[in-house]
């Protein structure tokens, strides 16, 4: 999902008139309403002087826990090819327990963490 300040009118709007023009069908995913910036503050990303989120993304897993976040400022964009790989590694590691390397992706051979591996990652991983 997203969370952002905006109305959920804003949302329609730039799911219809926007998004969907650069993702086909728009996006697929439910975009929140934090007009009080309540969530944003929680995770540390609403500035409350201008009144808006600054661009967070945080991974939480089933468990509630934040496995991984990114902050930027307004002017960077986020990378969603990025972002899906590492949903797809945290699916991976949750399944099977096994580590991902850099630039993992599915399919890819991941490691398996045990104490014959170290020292000898090297061997294994080739990137």
């Amino acid at each position: 999902m997203s969370v952002s300040v905006d109305s959920r009118f804003t949302h329609k709007i730039w799911n219809e008139v926007e998004l969907s023009k650069m993702v086909e069908g728009g996006i697929p995913y439910p975009m929140l309403s934090d007009q009080g910036g309540r969530i944003g503050a929680a995770y540390g990303v609403y500035d409350e002087a201008a009144g808006v989120d600054i661009r967070g993304r945080f991974l939480i897993d089933p468990d509630g826990v934040v496995q991984a976040m990114e902050v930027l400022t307004p002017p960077v964009g986020r990378n969603p090819d990025e972002l899906i790989r590492q949903v797809q590694a945290f699916q991976h590691v949750r399944e099977t327990g096994e580590a991902t390397p850099s630039g993992w992706k599915p399919g890819d051979k991941a490691l398996k963490p045990s104490p014959d591996l170290a020292g000898r990652v090297w061997e294994v991983w080739k990137p």
